[in-house]
């Protein structure tokens, strides 16, 4: 499909509204595609033309762009992020099992078509537009997309509250899920937020801070331009120490990082552990104002606690400090809750091309859902807060 091939009816529409597909976001103005995406950094021009530019997120790799674009009388009016994917990695919504089989039934899973950002397991807008009409028009037209380019299925990760009701209406199956973030109830700082876990919890996280700062471990804060070359470059070698640790390999490079630091300062968090001055440890958080996004980190010496220390409790230190309201400390993680990260519902959108598959994911997707459902319930019950404690 060629970059000006439509997504829809190449007639356009009675309130001359057209769906068209791009294969880059070089001809789309900037400041239009913000309007629609919003202050969350991850759906923001620079960081999805840094992904692309990079080669980090491109067809080499597996990630072929497909940008859905709406316009009405030539005005940008929604947009959908899109990639034809040739595997499942990088997306932390996992069908890999949905891939096996197909496979066992001698039918090709990938390509698939996918609207995630890449590398990024944060929720938030899917559907880029300000009408319920124009999202619900943006679904649909994926759908006829995934027709068109003879794709398995279609699937839609982390999706907001407006965008699930739009996919919904459009015909897509819901998957349920969860992750674990921490809200900001008004604590005013970090003892105050220790105050209100259960003693068990409380006593554990100071113990754990003592070890820490025993190992002569301090902090050091780096915001937007703060954040120089020495300093990102240091981040860089220890995000790609985590992956050598695990016998993979990174996705960002730091070219990448080096991006959005000179496009989108404003949005850079870098939390330093170091150690008799010099760098042991780093994390990588986004903000967009309102939250703290845990992303990445990585550190050169195992210092024990360094790890929940540098990714969660000085992110949750860093929100008290500038008055933000959660902390999103990434997928998973059952033993966040310890730190005070609660449970907090997500889902994911699926459409599937084949009507045999489609209903057997139908009812495996329910039933997923009455166990997910469950799981949470249980995980609520283990509160790390006081529950009537003098």
């Amino acid at each position: 499909m060629n970059d000006s091939q439509r997504a829809s009816s190449p007639a356009a529409d009675p309130d001359d509204t057209r769906l068209a597909v791009t294969r880059s976001l070089e001809g789309i103005d900037p400041a239009e595609w913000d309007a629609l995406a919003g202050p969350q950094p991850f759906l923001s021009h620079a960081f999805l033309s840094a992904l692309h530019e990079t080669g980090c997120a491109a067809p080499a790799k597996g990630w072929a762009p497909y940008y859905l674009i709406l316009r009405r009388a030539g005005a940008l009016a929604g947009a959908m992020p899109l990639y034809v994917k040739t595997h499942s990695r990088g997306e932390y919504v996992f069908d890999q099992a949905w891939a096996e089989a197909f496979e066992r039934h001698g039918l090709a899973y990938y390509p698939k078509l996918l609207s995630a950002v890449p590398f990024t397991p944060v929720g938030g807008p899917r559907l880029l537009a300000h009408a319920h009409a124009d999202r619900v028009r943006l679904a649909r037209g994926a759908i006829e997309l995934t027709r068109s380019l003879k794709l398995s299925s279609l699937h839609v990760l982390f999706p907001r509250a407006e965008d699930r009701a739009a996919l919904e209406e459009a015909g897509y199956l819901v998957r349920e899920g969860v992750q674990f973030h921490w809200q900001n109830t008004g604590y005013g700082d970090f003892d105050a937020f220790l105050g209100a876990l259960n003693h068990d919890k409380r006593k554990k996280i100071r113990q754990d801070r003592k070890k820490v700062a025993s190992a002569g471990i301090a902090f050091r804060w780096l915001a937007g331009a703060a954040i120089d070359d020495e300093a990102l470059s240091f981040f860089h070698a220890c995000y790609v120490e985590t992956y050598r640790n695990h016998w993979s390999s990174p996705y960002l490079t730091l070219d990448f990082f080096r991006r959005l630091r000179d496009r989108m300062p404003e949005a850079l968090v870098l939390i330093l552990a170091c150690r008799d001055g010099q760098p042991l440890a780093a994390a990588l958080n986004m903000t967009d104002g309102q939250a703290l996004y845990g992303r990445h980190w990585g550190a050169m010496a195992f210092v024990p606690g360094l790890h929940f220390e540098t990714c969660y409790l000085q992110g949750i230190e860093y929100c008290l400090a500038h008055g933000l309201d959660r902390f999103e400390g990434g997928a998973q993680g059952e033993h966040k809750i310890a730190r005070g990260l609660l449970p907090t519902p997500t889902c994911s959108a699926h459409w599937i091309a084949d009507r045999r598959f489609a209903d057997a994911i139908a009812d495996f997707l329910r039933r997923e859902g009455d166990a997910m459902t469950a799981y949470r319930e249980e995980l609520e019950e283990h509160t790390p807060f006081r529950q009537g404690e003098p």
